[in-house]
């Protein structure tokens, strides 16, 4: 991702290493903010954990694959229960405004740029 507002982390310390899906997540840009849309199928609101950590924001899930009772899959594409992503915030963004919602299997992340980061209009005097 080349976008010089926000990077993305795929790396996670060894310490909380464990195996999860990578969502795919669409970055937004405007000259307000960026608005991040990240697909969480099968993840309720109760399941999804969304922190910011210094200039880390993690997205987390965790979905529920339920089986009736007494079957077994004979076969799984999907195997992993948990969803992890992490992004690095630059300092333009305001990580204190960050504003979330989630409907239908999209997490919608809305981050708004920082006061000093938003575009101002100038006002010229006449000498």
């Amino acid at each position: 991702m080349n976008n010089p507002v926000m990077k993305t982390r795929e790396s996670v310390p060894a310490a909380r290493e464990e195996r999860t899906l990578l969502p795919p997540v669409d970055v937004l840009e405007d000259a307000t903010g960026i608005t991040l849309y990240a697909d969480l199928p099968g993840v309720a609101r109760e399941g999804l954990n969304l922190s910011v950590e210094g200039d880390t924001l993690a997205i987390e899930g965790s979905m529920a694959l339920p089986l009736p009772d007494g079957l077994q899959p004979s076969h799984a594409e999907v195997q992993q229960s948990r969803y992890r992503r992490l992004f690095t915030l630059s300092k333009e963004l305001d990580a204190g405004r960050i504003a979330a919602e989630l409907s239908q299997g999209v997490l919608r992340v809305r981050i708004p740029k920082a006061e000093h980061a938003q575009p101002r209009r100038i006002e010229v005097k006449l000498a």
